[in-house]
């Protein structure tokens, strides 16, 4: 698991993300359903790759992704991966 220090300075990296309990969380919001699932699609490609999945809550115009290393219950270096790889799209 990652130290305080660890966290702080991974989320610096990021654009959004914050830290949520034992995990880190970001929204995004889009003009329109079609623009969420084309989002959706391109993070699958990282996910699937990396078969590191995030919990993800979709409302038309809105996906919320959380991250966190479920076999840590906590966070881990993979996270932080993941969550600059989204920040790209």
């Amino acid at each position: 698991m990652l130290t305080l220090a660890d966290i702080e300075e991974g989320l610096s990296k990021l654009n959004g993300w914050a830290l949520d309990g034992q995990s880190i969380s970001k929204e995004i919001e889009f003009k329109d359903f079609g623009e969420t699932v084309a989002f959706l699609d391109k993070i699958k490609a990282i996910i699937d790759r990396e078969k590191h999945y995030p919990t993800i809550f979709i409302d038309e115009t809105r996906v919320r992704l959380i991250l966190m290393t479920r076999a840590e219950r906590g966070l881990s270096k993979k996270d932080f991966e993941i969550a600059e790889e989204i920040d790209k799209i």
